[in-house]
């Protein structure tokens, strides 16, 4: 079965990888083909500006593209205008997949004020950014009516140490507001079990671990890890601004999944191991 992984950064080569494991045979596209670990074959492609040339007999399609910069105007770039040219090149080659999976952002929710969101709640991106991730959303399902948007949380994993190195350094300060996080793996299983569970997915799943957690309870966390400083705790009036919400995993555990690292406790253990590898 042929599939096609359209932006195989790190989290993208992980799916390739597991699909491929499956039997799959995969051809995943980025700029720099010669970087993906075999059994994936590559195509160097930039869909920000090109359309790609592709086989006729894509049967899963996963789009985990990511943007340049923080920018609208890389966001738009990567997840706007490479859908555009990702579809010419489905259309030119007579592709229909059977399947197709988005990999979005949790980001086009918005700040729910410490509340409870689920897929039923009304997305309300604040950032120009976000809002251009929800015309994405909105772009794929365009094109496929039935195809399954995941709205991933925070990634950490291999290689991703930022509030790891925030610890390590002192300079761990964090306030009360919720946060929500998966590991990378655990992201990629998602993807992989929503592509090829049985039943047919639902349109949308929120990609998140068990437990959100305010900052700073991590931060203590990986101190006591590490064996340094408790981090400070910042007054919330001083605390950077931003999106407070308890997002559920619900839906996407009743669908089968099982994670791995179901807590950040489980993750970020791991990754102190040295547990997997990032992928370039």
């Amino acid at each position: 079965m042929s599939v096609v992984i359209a932006g195989c950064g790190d989290l993208g080569t992980e799916i390739g990888l597991r699909l491929a494991g499956q039997g799959h045979e995969v051809l995943g596209l980025r700029r720099r083909a010669e970087l993906l670990p075999p059994p994936l074959t590559g195509i160097a492609v930039d869909l920000s500006t090109e359309v790609p040339e592709l086989p006729g007999d894509v049967e899963l399609l996963v789009v985990a593209t990511a943007a340049d910069g923080r920018t609208p105007e890389a966001y738009r770039a990567a997840y706007v205008d490479g859908l555009h040219h990702l579809f010419d090149g489905l259309r030119a080659a007579g592709a229909l997949p059977r399947r197709a999976l988005l990999v979005s952002s949790t980001a086009v929710c918005g700040d729910a004020d410490g509340g409870e969101v689920t897929e039923d709640t009304p997305p309300d991106p604040s950032t120009p950014t976000a809002r251009i991730l929800l015309e994405a959303e909105e772009l794929f399902h365009e094109q496929f009516p039935h195809g399954t948007v995941l709205r991933l949380s925070g990634i950490y994993g291999p290689g991703r140490t930022r509030l790891i190195d925030k610890v390590r350094s002192g300079d761990g300060a964090a306030g009360a507001a919720w946060t929500n996080r998966i590991h990378r793996d655990d992201a990629a299983a998602a993807a992989v079990h929503l592509l090829t569970m049985d039943a047919q997915p639902l349109t949308l799943y929120l990609g998140t671990d068990d437990e959100p957690v305010p900052e700073l309870e991590v931060l203590e966390f990986l101190a006591q890890e590490l064996g340094v400083p408790r981090p400070e705790d910042v007054p919330e009036a001083d605390a950077p601004r931003r999106g407070s919400k308890r997002l559920s995993n619900r839906r996407l555990r009743e669908s089968g999944v099982e994670l791995r690292h179901p807590t950040y406790r489980e993750g970020y253990r791991a990754v102190l191991a040295g547990e997997g590898v990032r992928h370039p």
